[in-house]
């Protein structure tokens, strides 16, 4: 029932922690998820905030989702937006794009809460380079009864179709179980996981780890329940058949291409962001993926 459990490599930050469950040393993807971090939950001080300042990637897309607090993005297409729950973004890097993540203002006086995912796509071969692009969506499709609700994020799942983009067959939901609580995790997709991120939950009679990526085992229908009500990301889709390689914020089927995306970016040739060109993340000396606050 279970194929493998992913236990994530965390980092305290202090305000809050990051758990970065793909990519892992036992598996690189999970569909076209080739990263996956969970943040929070967690709080900063009164005028402390998050600020990734601008970075780039290729050959990727991203997709915030936000369980708690709001995340301004700017990107270098010219795209302004306010992250906030119930909110999908996505942006296609393709053949190169550059951005930022940093805490709105109003939060940082309040004191900004941190509490969500973070997840990175591989785009599938043949549309590795397409232009990049960038979306938010606001009106998700919602499964739900008195004691169970599904938010399709991506994907179509439980018989609803979310409008997100998708490049190749992807699922993506968030599921909210109340007290004895219960939703069928279907067939959809070629690999499937589970990632519990509060409370409590099992999939056909087996618990789920807290943050753990419980990968599930293709081709069969599973039942998720909780007794004291849980809070679960399903994530999954088709699974790629050529490789992908990561380094720092590249990603790509080809490592010549992510050497020229360092070259490129070493060299100023990717654009800048609008209204946040002051700042940037140097090109690192070791291969890591780019770091909160």
């Amino acid at each position: 029932m279970i194929e493998q459990t992913i236990t994530p490599t965390t980092h305290d930050l202090g305000a809050f922690e990051v758990r970065r469950a793909l990519p892992s040393k036992g598996r690189t993807m999970v569909g076209p998820f080739i990263f996956v971090d969970e943040f929070g939950p967690g709080s900063m001080d009164i005028g402390q905030g998050m600020d990734v300042r601008p970075h780039p990637h290729i050959n990727l897309a991203t997709v915030t989702w936000l369980f708690q607090g709001a995340i301004d993005h700017r990107d270098s297409l010219g795209s302004f937006s306010t992250i906030r729950p119930g909110q999908v973004n996505l942006m296609t890097a393709g053949c190169g794009i550059v951005h930022s993540e940093r805490s709105p203002q109003e939060e940082r006086d309040a004191g900004p809460k941190l509490y969500g995912m973070q997840t990175w796509l591989a785009l599938p071969d043949g549309r590795e380079e397409i232009d990049p692009a960038f979306e938010e969506k606001r009106d998700l499709p919602v499964v739900e009864d008195q004691c169970a609700k599904a938010i399709v994020i991506m994907g179509k799942l439980w018989g609803k179709r979310a409008p997100t983009t998708t490049y190749a067959d992807t699922i993506y939901a968030e599921i909210v179980l109340a007290p004895t609580g219960s939703l069928p995790i279907e067939i959809s997709a070629d690999e499937r996981a589970l990632m519990l991120v509060g409370g409590e939950a099992e999939v056909d009679g087996q618990p789920l780890g807290l943050y753990e990526l419980t990968i599930l085992e293709p081709g069969r229908n599973m039942t998720l329940k909780s007794e004291k009500g849980g809070r679960v990301m399903l994530l999954g889709g088709e699974a790629f058949a050529t490789k992908r390689h990561v380094w720092w914020n590249f990603v790509s089927s080809d490592r010549d291409r992510i050497r020229q995306a360092r070259e490129d970016w070493q060299q100023g040739r990717f654009p800048t962001v609008p209204g946040d060109e002051e700042e940037y993340i140097p090109l690192p000396d070791k291969p890591k993926t780019v770091s909160y606050p």
